[in-house]
Order: structure tokens, then C-alpha cells, then sequence
């Protein structure tokens, strides 16, 4: 009995509709890369000092006075989170007594009663010092980005099953409604609660939009096609798309109309609903014989080829709807011994991976030399990275490519501590 490859083999692996689907779904991720790693900007914590309130009418020599020094990265700073009492200060103050002749290690300290400034330097606003996320709560900033990912663990869940159960398409353009309409309303958000409340759902959209446009893909384009696809094609198109968060950034400094230019690209992906079409995998699993049929047909007419008059026979049919019968659930990945070690492996390979590189994505502000031009150098060396992976799979076996990937990653990270810190780009690539 032919399988569906052998089956829609007329269709030829890569004609004028596979290249359409090809571009439009590769191009569907390409959100994905800015608005994913938009945190980077969005919650980097500034230069900050405690508030001084200007009430005190300190003089210039005390108010430079007013802030505790400490030694940090070679060179005196002021700290940020603690400054000598206001009191004593303005008691000083109001003796007209020389600011350098008295030992302010003696003076007593206090935290930031009255708030924080934040430099301007770099940034108008992030959420950092929109909701005032330091010291004490400075926890909070990297606990916003931990909901996102949240969000991402529950998408890869139920990503898969909604897609199952609806179909790829319809799943695949609701994920992005809800990743371009939450980040819009997220831009808005009355504080940081609403804030992390948001991030969660547009992280569940995110992966479940990256999964569906993977699926739907991967079942529609011919096997010579799906590699370099899954590879290159998606990965690439999220690279670019990483690209531009910097380069958008770099002009927009406040964080809430980043967001919002960051977002409102997505509504210009709505014409492709009447591009991009259900998979006929999906709908023969689902007894949608006929449907199947008519985009098959449609496929053979925009490839400039004669279907056959029957495109599948009954036996065929009938075997595809009982194998279809069969239902799976998440529970049948630990069924049997060989399909647990399977599953585990494979749970530990993502669970390593994305540790490692949002792990890098994330910390590019943290790195020496300008946050922008890191974020830049970070996202463009990741293209030469997926055509690599993509030559690794057409070569060698994935065993071979995935542990030959993972063990140069490795010896990278331990050698990469020889380099000099100045030397910032080489440390990036």
C-alpha cells in the first residue's frame, strides 16, 4: 500500500506552491525573533542612585556627598541601593561645616526612602524603572522574563494537542492573534503584575505559533524540502527577525512604544490566511477526504501538473483511517522502555539547549561594549549557524550532528574565558 508521499509524489518536491508555503511560513516566524528576545530590552535595568529630594536645598558639594562610594569593576561607584541619612546630611549641612573635612564613613546609612533616579543615558524608560524593579525588588525583572518562558512550557504542551484536535492552520494563525494582540495590550500595562500576567500569554502564543508553522510545514513540503525548512528556513527567518529587535531599539529607547512597534507588525500577517492552506495530512487523518482532495487538486494546478483521476483508492483510504483511528496521548511517550530513554534524552537535549542559548541571548546587555551592536552580533552569527546545521544533516547522521553540535558548543564556552574582555565581537562569535 502507498504511503502519502508515494501517494502525492505528482506534486513534484519542489514546485511554485511549495516555494509560496516555504517563504509564507518561514516568514509567519519572523515576529517571533524580535518580539521573544524584546526583554532584552524592554527590562534592562539602568544606571540608578537613590533619590534626593530637591527640598533640602543642599549645596552642590553636599549633594555629591549624599550617595555611599564603592569599589567596583577597578573603579569607585555609587551604590544604588543605599544612601547616608537625609538628616544628619541636612544637620551637617546647615552648620555650613566643609562636606570634606567629615569622615562620612561615621555618618549612618539608609536605604532609598524616597525612590530611585535612573540615568538617561541609554534608556528613556524600561520596566525596570517604570515599577521601580531594584533592590529589593530587583527580583522582579528577571521573574517577568521566567513567566514568558512559563508560558512557553505550557504552549509546548498544548500547542501540539490543539493542533491535533483543530488543525494546523487554524491553530497556527490563533497562536500568532494571541501573540501580536496580547504584546499590544501588554504595551499598556497599568503595572507590573498586568505586565508578567501578559508575558505568560504571549509566550504560550509565541511557541504554539513557532510549533503550528514547524507542523503544518514539515506536512505539506515533500521530504527533500523538509530539512532544509525546519532548518535553515525557520531558522533564518527567526534570525532576521532577531536582527531587527536591535536595530528598532536602538532609535526607540522608551519601553511601552518599543513594545508597541515591536507588535504591531504581526497585524500585517492576517492576508496570509487566504495563502496558506490546511495540511492534507491532517485532514485525511480527520475523514475530510474531499477537502484534502480539492487542495491537493489546487496544489497539482498551481505546479502546472495533471493529477490522477484518483487520488487515493478505497484500500488506501480505508487503511489511513484505521491507523488514524488510533489515538495518543502525552502518556504513551513513557509507555515502553526504549520510547522513555527516547523521550528523557530528548527532554534533556531542549532542556540543554534552550538553557544555553537564551541563557547567551538574554545576558548580551551584561557583555562589554555596546548592548546593541551585542544583540546584532549575537542574532546575524546565528544564520551561518543554521545553514551549517542544515549542510550537518544532509552529510552526516543526526546523531552525529546533534553531539558534534553540542560538544564544539561545549569546548567553546570553556576556551571562550581565555579571551580578553575588550575583545567583545570575538567573544560573541
Amino acid at each position: 500500500m502507498r504511503d502519502y508521499d508515494e501517494i502525492t509524489a505528482f506534486l513534484g518536491e519542489w514546485g511554485p506552491f511549495q516555494k509560496m508555503i516555504f517563504f509564507l511560513l518561514s516568514a509567519s516566524i519572523f515576529p517571533n525573533g524580535f518580539c521573544g528576545l524584546s526583554i532584552v530590552f524592554i527590562a534592562d535595568v539602568p544606571d540608578h542612585r537613590c533619590l534626593i529630594p530637591g527640598n533640602l536645598n543642599l549645596s552642590e558639594a553636599w549633594l555629591n556627598r549624599t550617595i555611599p562610594l564603592k569599589q567596583e569593576r577597578g573603579k569607585l561607584q555609587h551604590r544604588q541601593c543605599r544612601r547616608y541619612r537625609l538628616d544628619v546630611i541636612r544637620n551637617l549641612s546647615a552648620t555650613f561645616v566643609d562636606p570634606d573635612s567629615i569622615n562620612m564613613s561615621e555618618v549612618e546609612q539608609e536605604p532609598c526612602l524616597d525612590g530611585w533616579e535612573y540615568s538617561k543615558d541609554q534608556y528613556i524608560s524600561t520596566i525596570v524603572s517604570e515599577w521601580d524593579l531594584v533592590c529589593g525588588d530587583d527580583w522582579k525583572g528577571p521573574f517577568s522574563m521566567s513567566m514568558f518562558f512559563v508560558g512557553v512550557l505550557v504552549g509546548s504542551v498544548i500547542s501540539g494537542q490543539l493542533s491535533d484536535r483543530f488543525g494546523r492552520k487554524i491553530i497556527l494563525f490563533a497562536t500568532m492573534a494571541i501573540q501580536t494582540g496580547f504584546s499590544i495590550i501588554q504595551a499598556f500595562s497599568p503595572n507590573w503584575e498586568m505586565f508578567c500576567f501578559l508575558n505568560f500569554l504571549v509566550g504560550i502564543g509565541q511557541i504554539s505559533n513557532y510549533v503550528a508553522a514547524f507542523v503544518l510545514g514539515s506536512e505539506i513540503l515533500g521530504k527533500s524540502v523538509r530539512v532544509i525548512y525546519a532548518t535553515a528556513g525557520i531558522g533564518i527567518s527567526f534570525a532576521f527577525g532577531y536582527m531587527l529587535l536591535p536595530l528598532v531599539a536602538y532609535f526607540i529607547r522608551s519601553w511601552w512604544i518599543l513594545l508597541l512597534a515591536l507588535s504591531l507588525p504581526g497585524l500585517l500577517y492576517i492576508p496570509l490566511w487566504w495563502f496558506v492552506y490546511e495540511s492534507p495530512r491532517w485532514l485525511l487523518s480527520k475523514g475530510r477526504v474531499r477537502e484534502a482532495e480539492a487542495i491537493l487538486q489546487h496544489m497539482a494546478k498551481k505546479n502546472g501538473v495533471i493529477p490522477p483521476a484518483v487520488l487515493f483508492n478505497r484500500l488506501e483510504l480505508e487503511g489511513m483511517m484505521a491507523e488514524n483511528k488510533k489515538s495518543y496521548a502525552i502518556f504513551h511517550l513513557i509507555k515502553t522502555n526504549n520510547i522513555r530513554v527516547i523521550t528523557i534524552i530528548v527532554l534533556l537535549v531542549w532542556m540543554i539547549l534552550a538553557i544555553g542559548y537564551f541563557g547567551l541571548s538574554l545576558s548580551t546587555p551584561n557583555l562589554h561594549g555596546d548592548a546593541y551592536l551585542n544583540c546584532f552580533f549575537s542574532a546575524v552569527i546565528e544564520v551561518p549557524a543554521y545553514i551549517a546545521s542544515w549542510l550537518f544533516l544532509q552529510r552526516f547522521s543526526r546523531r552525529f550532528s546533534l553531539s558534534g553540535s553540542f560538544f564544539l558548543g561545549g569546548v567553546v564556552l570553556l576556551f571562550i574565558q581565555l579571551i580578553p574582555s575588550s575583545s567583545h565581537v570575538e567573544v560573541l562569535t
